[in-house]
């Protein structure tokens, strides 16, 4: 089985895939403290209640966009599930798509595992929205390579910013209001931040379906975006699993080319 784990600024995702589909799914909060030995403790009981173990599995793949976490990740794999973890990033692995930006090194590992997932999926030009810490626009052209996009303030952090800024603004939990307009200041913040948000998302993919020229497919991703999707005719489809099921397409790939590589003399 193969463990398939994806690093946020706020969240890891691990998941593990049978070689036919997500048999289990748990999220955390990233801590960048943590150590392999407490990655451990923590996964140990998930999979038991899977009636799984470490020893059932054999494989690992990692994406991250907090470096100070993989080191403890790659020890977690080596130590606990006895393999070498494929990496995101790393030289050798090849995601079978072209980067088309002008530093491709410096290009978030989720957002290339969510071009490579989306051109799988769906066809056509796409606009992958991923609702995390930020907000991201990704282009994937209608050859699955990564065309460039936007990056915005997630919805959560600017609720932050907000409160952390403003004296007398109160911390608040996003949601929809039912009126645009708010009668007093918590309501008036949440107006602001829940409809701002689905103005920022209709304005930022209508300019990007006229700068790049050809019909596009919306996919929305990530942690916020079951919250916005529904009030928007922008977001054409929900795929809560991107991220993870790109991971395991990229491990098959690169597993296949392993056993298609001749043998060193």
């Amino acid at each position: 089985m193969l463990l398939a784990i994806d690093v946020g600024n706020t969240n890891i995702v691990f998941a593990v895939h049978d070689g036919k589909e997500i048999r289990a799914e748990w999220r955390a909060v990233t801590e960048t403290t943590r150590t392999s030995d407490e990655y451990a403790v923590l996964l140990q009981p998930l999979l038991q209640l899977q009636g799984l173990t470490f020893a059932d599995i054999s494989s690992a793949i990692i994406a991250t966009v907090v470096p100070a976490a993989l080191f403890d990740l790659r020890q977690l794999c080596r130590r606990y599930l006895k393999c070498e973890p494929l990496v995101i990033g790393d030289p050798e692995l090849d995601l079978g798509i072209n980067v088309n930006v002008d530093r491709p090194s410096a290009v978030g590992a989720d957002r290339l595992v969510n071009t490579v997932a989306a051109h799988e999926r769906y066809r056509g030009a796409l606009i992958v929205v991923d609702f995390g810490t930020a907000t991201t626009f990704d282009i994937v052209s209608e050859k699955g390579d990564y065309d460039g996009g936007v990056i915005a303030p997630g919805a959560n952090l600017s609720a932050e910013a907000l409160h952390g800024a403003a004296a007398m603004l109160p911390r608040v939990a996003i949601g929809r209001t039912q009126n645009v307009i708010g009668k007093d200041t918590v309501p008036a913040m949440q107006s602001g931040l829940y409809w701002g948000y689905i103005s920022l998302i209709e304005g930022l993919v209508a300019r990007i379906k006229e700068e790049y020229g050809k019909p596009m497919t919306v996919i929305g991703t990530g942690g916020l975006a079951n919250l916005f999707h529904k009030q928007t005719p922008a977001i054409d489809y929900l795929d809560p699993d991107l991220t993870i099921r790109g991971l395991i397409q990229i491990h098959a790939r690169n597993a296949e080319r392993a056993k298609a590589k001749p043998p060193a003399e």
